[in-house]
């Protein structure tokens, strides 16, 4: 039995154009990108001789729209381009570069016309930073947005009730193929001690996905003649925001600390277990989250995974993880650690094919207790006038 595929519709508030999407996620896969496509319906009288353009962007927020400091905004569009759909400059079935958009047109009828733009290789995904409860307006984030707008031309002013809005998401699924195993280990010679501290820490795999406990493998030869007092075992999400600063930011989003101890000349193997998920780390700001949609939960970000001669600083923000293994040793003058990093890549699996279409359509009552003009894009759907019934 297949499982349905959502088609996601929205119309602008004076009915001109309408943007129908089936799907809101695409796929990076490093050599290259889904590309972007869809249909966007119009209404010849509702138009009164304008034109239909949609555009697709990237923006990079550090701030709220509405904050300017010394002549700067903290948005920055780090790609748009922008196709005028309507009068139709090449023949409208040229256009057609999908299943999907073949099937929306028979379905929509001849006032529907196709859309596609192809994502270059040097887009970040889609990420945000993790606000706090008191923090108000646009969280600091890579966004995709398609904007569907009728007017005069392309350059003309756009007036907000002939415009709609859908956010997009970059992804990246894990790749296919087994990498190897990380495993990292390290020897600590101590002063007054003949022998050697030997700790070593593996995981069972490269790649976890979202909402699966890591298994960190832990071996403890303490030839030594110091006591092991204690040994803690977090995983760190490490964020580094490389578009404007290079600011990094390390939470910890797991932690285990049972007390284990290793005496001189004893050894310890055990198998710690870490469950690294958002439910655990929602109240902490500043943690990197993966690009979401409104309405929709998310979780943590994913890892970050870059074409190669890509320049990491237009990226937006890059995520990684690593397991960190970290010994307390007792001593005569204190306490001193020694540690061990145990990098990892954090994912979704790729999802299985859709086939089904099923309708969804943006309407106020999805939206209780918003203002007309404050759905997730800025617009409120306009309902069936424009397009036959869907079942």
């Amino acid at each position: 039995m297949s499982t349905k595929n959502v088609v996601f519709k929205k119309i602008c508030k004076d009915k001109s154009v309408g943007v129908y999407m089936g799907k809101r996620d695409f796929v990076d896969r490093v050599d290259s990108v889904d590309p972007v496509d869809g249909v966007v319906i119009i209404d010849p009288e509702a138009l009164q001789g304008r034109k239909a353009f949609v555009t697709l962007s990237c923006i990079f927020r550090y701030g709220r729209d509405d904050m300017d400091v010394m002549g700067i905004s903290f948005r920055r569009e780090l790609y748009m381009s922008t196709r005028q759909v309507y009068p139709p400059l090449q023949d409208r079935d040229k256009g057609v570069h999908t299943r999907m958009q073949a099937k929306l047109l028979r379905k929509l009828g001849d006032n529907a016309y196709p859309f596609f733009f192809e994502f270059p290789d040097n887009l970040p995904c889609s990420v945000a930073l993790q606000p706090s409860t008191s923090d108000v307006g646009k969280q600091c984030a890579v966004e995709f947005e398609i904007k569907v707008f009728s007017a005069e031309s392309q350059d003309a002013k756009i007036r907000k009730r002939s415009t709609v809005k859908l956010m997009l998401r970059k992804v990246q699924y894990a790749p296919e193929g087994e990498g190897v195993a990380p495993s990292v280990e390290t020897t600590r010679d101590f002063v007054m001690s003949d022998k050697p501290l030997h700790v070593k820490a593996s995981l069972d795999k490269e790649i976890y996905y979202h909402g699966e406990t890591l298994k960190v493998h832990v071996i403890v030869t303490n030839n030594s003649s110091k006591n092991i007092k204690n040994i803690i075992i977090s995983v760190d999400q490490v964020a580094n925001v490389v578009l404007y600063s290079n600011d990094s930011y390390v939470k910890c989003v797991a932690i285990e600390e049972p007390g284990d101890s290793v005496a001189p000349g004893a050894t310890l193997q055990k198998v710690y277990k870490l469950l690294p998920v958002l439910a655990n780390n929602r109240e902490r700001r500043g943690i990197a989250l993966d690009g979401k949609l409104k309405h929709e939960d998310t979780n943590l970000a994913s890892s970050s995974i870059v074409k190669e001669g890509v320049l990491k600083e237009v990226m937006g923000i890059m995520v990684s993880y690593r397991v960190m293994v970290k010994l307390i040793v007792g001593g005569m003058m204190g306490s001193s650690e020694v540690g061990l990093e145990v990098p990892f890549k954090l994912m979704h699996p790729k999802p299985d094919a859709e086939e089904e279409m099923e309708f969804q359509e943006f309407k106020r009552s999805y939206l209780k207790g918003m203002a007309d003009d404050e759905d997730e894009d800025g617009n409120v759907s306009g309902g069936d006038d424009m397009a036959p019934k869907e079942k």
